[in-house]
């Protein structure tokens, strides 16, 4: 009965959203805006970061003022985008839509996405603390979960099979980011019509840091428009990491995740375990 309760709970809110938000298909679009796609928990807020300390590198970015240099299309409506100085740069979660002409499209391994958003949503209150991964990870699979975006397989294939390879479409693997972000960070410069140097790509990297982020969030988590109504004992800004699936997964969903997606993680560098889903009764005594 939980599980229920939780999966037409989550599928209420994300309707919900959906229908009183201005989604970006709603939107006026212009030739030189800057998209920043991704699936949602993606690392896309870090981003946003990244290219706002690049561009506006005299000025740096925070909470506050995230809204108005990159803003979140699902918060904010046409007219308020419209008045904003070109060329915009604009969060987006969308699937492939062919007005969008320059693309930074941002890919993680969904074992991390997933976990990631088991703690988004119980940071805003779709189920409580007691609710199981395990029992969350076949919800958040399924493309119901975001009813306009489908499952994470369907949001990034949208993307790669009419972009991928094409001019001004930029990926960025979440993972390449951490590992070495002066140089991912420099392959977007030029859709940004920004120079990036040496001394303004490690001062952009600096100012987006995951602690220093988390240090903003302490004073302005409250304020901003994507966290002021949701829980304040949890953080927006977690452990900013790769592979913490592996010590939080449960088996059964590491199986189920490679085996519906295990070629298209493939096609990105992701290393599969081919994990086994275990027996039951090892489940039960484990829980």
């Amino acid at each position: 009965m939980m599980i229920k309760r939780v999966a037409k709970h989550l599928s209420r809110v994300n309707d919900v959203f959906w229908r009183t938000t201005r989604i970006e298909r709603e939107i006026t679009v212009f030739p030189d805006d800057v998209f920043l796609t991704s699936y949602p928990r993606s690392g896309n807020t870090w981003c946003r970061f990244l290219l706002g300390n690049l561009v506006y590198h005299q000025d740096p970015m925070t909470f506050l003022n995230l809204e108005s240099r990159i803003p979140d299309m699902y918060v904010h409506s046409d007219r308020e985008m419209r008045n904003l100085p070109r060329p915009r740069m604009i969060k987006s979660h969308e699937c492939f839509d062919p007005r969008y002409k320059k693309i930074v499209y941002i890919v993680r391994d969904p074992r991390d996405v997933a976990v990631s958003n088991y703690h988004w949503e119980m940071k805003k209150g779709s189920f409580d603390d007691r609710f199981p991964l395990a029992k969350f990870i076949p919800l958040w699979m399924d493309s119901e979960y975001w009813p306009r975006l489908g499952a994470w397989s369907d949001h990034i294939t949208s993307w790669l099979s009419t972009r991928e390879g094409t001019k001004n479409f930029v990926v960025l693997r979440y993972e390449d980011l951490q590992r070495n972000p002066m140089v991912e960070l420099a392959k977007v410069a030029p859709l940004l019509g920004v120079d990036p140097t040496p001394e303004r790509l490690k001062d952009a990297v600096e100012r987006s840091s995951a602690d220093r982020m988390r240090e903003m969030e302490k004073t302005q988590g409250g304020k901003w428009v994507q966290t002021k109504y949701t829980r304040q004992d949890k953080p927006f800004v977690r452990k900013a990491s790769s592979g913490n699936w592996r010590s939080v997964l449960p088996r059964e969903s590491i199986a189920l995740i490679e085996e519906k997606w295990g070629q298209l993680m493939s096609h990105f560098g992701y290393e599969l375990t081919g994990a086994n889903p275990e027996p039951a009764g090892v489940l039960q005594a484990t829980r």
